[in-house]
């Protein structure tokens, strides 16, 4: 039985998109929800960044067909939190299963055939457009956009939506936008003003409330393996997402 599921997705690199993912994770599971991460980036950032080794069965056995996505499901050291993890080998599905028919719909059959109760899933995709990120829009339920609080911050983010949009016309109708969350926000520049200020006009009703800081506790855990809650509960950045996930939770309500 699995819950809603979320795409944490930009094709920019370096917005804190998987530092959301993780982050939001453990945040929905302080709040006592039964969360599961998949790392669908083959750097496997998301897999270390909770403190897991990336051996087999990894998501590559999932979608390869060797074992069912429940044998891939593993506890990490945070209470409610589980992960399926990725490493290099995933890099072979852009290769290998593109010649298959339905290739795309792999990981939506491998997450609606667990059997491992869930309330939200949370799918870190890759900083591209490429074929683990469609499969990962597929299968999603709506797109979670963490878009950093810079110039340039919209820049490509026309892209993601024109997939989106084409997922949804294809693949997958029900897929959404679950929110645009403002990351690396410094309140005292301007800058960061400006962009927030540019994104909740652009996006009307579509960004959260809460913004996620700079904060040098937040990239700091990703190192010792831990969740930011994990790592220091009592931080900014912690709180943030603490308040993101009630929000989050809020929006689905």
């Amino acid at each position: 039985m699995t819950g809603r599921v979320l795409a944490v997705a930009n094709q920019k690199g370096g917005v804190g998109k998987t530092t959301t993912a993780i982050s939001l994770g453990a945040a929905l599971a302080a709040l006592e929800k039964r969360v599961l991460l998949v790392d669908c980036d083959p750097q496997g950032n998301a897999t270390r960044g909770v403190g897991a080794e990336a051996e087999s069965p990894t998501l590559y056995d999932v979608l390869s067909g060797g074992v069912a996505l429940d044998e891939a499901i593993r506890p990490t050291s945070f209470p409610n939190l589980s992960v399926v993890c990725s490493n290099r080998e995933l890099v072979g599905v852009e290769v290998e299963f593109v010649r298959l028919g339905g290739w795309e719909t792999r990981l939506s059959k491998a997450i609606r055939g667990s059997v491992t109760p869930f309330d939200v899933v949370l799918l870190d995709c890759p900083p591209s457009l490429g074929h683990l990120t469609v499969s990962a829009l597929v299968a999603a339920d709506g797109v979670l956009v963490p878009l950093q609080c810079e110039y340039f911050a919209l820049e490509g983010i026309s892209e993601l939506l024109n997939t989106i949009r084409r997922v949804q016309s294809g693949s997958n109708p029900r897929l959404g936008i679950a929110g645009i969350l403002l990351t690396m926000y410094d309140e005292r520049t301007n800058l960061s003003k400006e962009v927030a200020n540019e994104v909740r006009q652009y996006f009307a009703g579509k960004v959260f409330e809460i913004v996620i800081p700079r904060n040098i506790r937040l990239a700091e855990a990703p190192s010792h393996g831990m969740p930011i809650l994990e790592y220091d509960i009592k931080s900014r950045g912690a709180e943030a997402y603490l308040a993101a996930a009630r929000e989050l939770l809020g929006r689905s309500s």
